[in-house]
């Protein structure tokens, strides 16, 4: 039998129970004074994770904590403008940014946690969004 992989707790986002089966949750990862800023949505039995970064007005995407998605939880909106996001794609599919897709983050699912994929860079993702 093989061992169980290690968990690397300084990738871990949150648990995936933590995560209500349409829900979002915000969550900052790295350290300094610019950290990691993204979210995590759940699609059916899938998650996906997102830069917490609108590719129209370089904001975050939510101006409550954790509150990214449409009423009937069914798109991610950018709460300044307006913009609608599929959640599988983080395609903009309505608003100023129409066409444009929010920056992606693989993640994995493993024991019941959420965590960035180990081939994630942080820093580059902050980088990339600064």
């Amino acid at each position: 039998m093989p061992a169980p992989a290690e968990i690397d707790l300084e990738r871990v986002i949150c648990r995936l129970a933590d995560l209500e089966q349409t829900g979002a949750r915000a969550f900052r990862l790295g350290g300094g004074d610019w950290p990691l800023r993204g979210f995590v949505v759940r699609c059916g039995a899938a998650v996906r994770g997102y830069v917490n970064h609108c590719p129209h007005a370089g904001h975050p995407l939510d101006l409550q904590p954790h509150h990214f998605l449409t009423p009937d939880r069914v798109l991610i909106v950018c709460a300044s403008h307006g913009a609608l996001f599929d959640k599988e794609s983080g395609l903009c599919i309505a608003g100023p940014c129409s066409g444009q897709l929010l920056r992606s983050i693989a993640l994995n699912v493993m024991d019941g946690l959420i965590l960035l994929a180990p081939e994630v860079d942080i820093a580059a993702l902050v980088a990339a969004t600064s």
